[in-house]
């Protein structure tokens, strides 16, 4: 095997681990987002937001609504 292609596929490589890894990460929560609320939903349920924020940092809301104009 010749150096460049053995550089190519190890390059090759882990472009395509970085990849794999960042799917999960960042493009599977993009393109399923009722998913992402449902799971929310039940994860905020019961706790109060006043609560758990720290003084003078804004009450968090859900991400995924549209900020009204």
């Amino acid at each position: 095997m010749s150096r460049n292609t053995r550089i190519m596929l190890i390059f090759g490589g882990f472009i395509t681990a970085v990849a794999a890894a960042f799917y999960p990460i960042y493009y599977h929560p993009l393109s399923h987002p009722e998913d992402y609320k449902q799971i929310q939903k039940v994860n905020r349920a019961g706790v109060n937001q006043a609560d758990v924020q720290p003084v003078g940092v804004k009450i968090w809301s859900d991400p995924y609504k549209a900020a009204s104009k």
